[in-house]
């Protein structure tokens, strides 16, 4: 296929390098670069950040390294000197710090925003969880909200994760549908070769649980397990043990460790899909928090059920069964959770449903032609598909007057 966007410039701002070992924006993100890739388009990633020894390699998918700087006019050259055809934002607060820089120096760049998640539904649910609300709609409406939805609008195209957030952006707060492309996370599907390198149940042993510590919903699924979940479930199976894996672990969750308990707190996993495959069942009781979880593809990958929350299992599995368990009803988890960790028919049951679920909802060629398709339509009608949007224009514009004083108030203030 000949693509148009080949030979094009794509310049991708975000707040952190890509650690794909760490989270799964990381390896949302490297999913995203490998579909530039494939499209030949000349890839450029900036970030202010500095790189951690745990930042991915980006030279296999022919990026380029820039430098940029926040609240400072060299960014601007960077931007003119570069002038990419396609900008894209790696999550709203990106947008707000750079999108008035690029709209000034590169004003006929496509923008494209990668939420990742809706922020402002996550940070609602923690609110509403926090102050024991029952109803999410009062938590909708917060200053976040106001924020993120400005940034959405101000973006050509908008890639959304969750077909719940899609809807919820649709229908509840009336965002065009063509301004929005849902796009999960994009996978292969798991052969059977695949499967017959699969460990088996008798070689598998305890429960775990995998998330990156700086995102809040992964310390309180921790705490949870901690406090209310494993207490009971290890009056019930005295021999298992509670693996706990995560990038970035504050002292506080490395203070729950306790070997006396089997309660085993491991930091960082250097291979998750090792440390995910070699347990039994993956326990995620996750209180709060919007998106997809990475944590759950990992576990249908290797073949290692998982019993959840409404809440971690929301928008993964469409009509097609969880590969496990999901309930937010204390009693029940545990109760399933026992159930699953043994009986080894059903353990191989759900196994299967996983495998049917990554091929159903997360089909790689699937939901990488619909975003090339959609990206390059866009791309070759951006005048008019501005005009018929043309409120992204009005808040663009505004954007430029309002942040563009601010931010040379502080560049001046700063080189004083």
């Amino acid at each position: 296929m000949k693509h148009n966007l080949s030979g094009k410039k794509i310049l991708v701002i975000g707040p952190v390098w890509p650690e794909s070992k760490s989270s799964a924006a990381g390896k949302r993100m490297l999913q995203l670069l490998q579909c530039f890739k494939d499209w030949g388009m000349q890839i450029y990633f900036g970030s202010t950040a500095k790189k951690s020894e745990v930042s991915d390699d980006l030279s296999c998918y022919g990026v380029t390294e820039v430098e940029l700087w926040l609240n400072d006019a060299r960014t601007d050259e960077v931007l003119a000197d570069l002038m990419p055809d396609v900008v894209m934002y790696d999550r709203f607060m990106i947008e707000e710090q750079f999108g008035w820089r690029v709209t000034e120096q590169c004003p006929d760049a496509m923008t494209i925003l990668d939420t990742e998640d809706l922020h402002f539904l996550r940070f609602g649910r923690q609110e509403m969880q926090k102050k024991g609300g029952e109803d999410i709609e009062e938590y909708l409406y917060s200053e976040r909200t106001k924020r993120e939805l400005a940034s959405i609008l101000r973006c050509d195209l908008t890639l959304i994760i969750s077909e719940y957030e899609y809807k919820l952006l649709v229908e509840k707060f009336h965002i065009l549908p063509n301004a929005l492309l849902f796009i999960p996370f994009m996978e292969e599907e798991v052969t059977s070769e695949d499967i017959g390198n699969w460990k088996r149940y008798e070689e598998r042993e305890d429960f775990v649980f995998i998330g990156n510590f700086i995102h809040e919903p992964n310390w309180q699924t921790v705490l949870k397990l901690k406090t209310v979940i494993w207490p009971l479930l290890r009056k019930k199976l005295p021999q298992t043990r509670m693996h706990i894996y995560g990038a970035y672990p504050s002292p506080k969750v490395i203070q729950l460790h306790n070997e006396r308990e089997k309660f085993l707190v491991h930091g960082r996993a250097d291979d998750a899909l090792e440390v995910i495959s070699d347990a039994r069942v993956m326990l995620a009781p996750i209180p709060f928090g919007a998106g997809i979880k990475g944590k759950f593809i990992d576990a249908m990958r290797v073949g290692t059920p998982s019993v959840s929350s409404s809440v971690g299992g929301e928008a993964m599995r469409g009509e097609y069964e969880w590969n496990g368990f999901i309930t937010d009803d204390v009693e029940e988890f545990v109760d399933r959770a026992v159930e699953l960790y043994t009986t080894e028919s059903l353990w191989k049951e759900k196994q299967e449903y996983g495998v049917k679920l990554i091929k159903a909802n997360y089909d790689s060629k699937y939901y990488g032609d619909l975003f090339y398709r959609t990206v390059n339509t866009m791309f070759s009608n951006l005048k008019e598909t501005r005009r018929a949007n043309f409120i992204s224009e009005v808040l663009r514009h505004h954007s430029v007057q309002s942040s563009k004083f601010f931010g040379m108030w502080i560049q001046e203030k700063t080189s004083r």
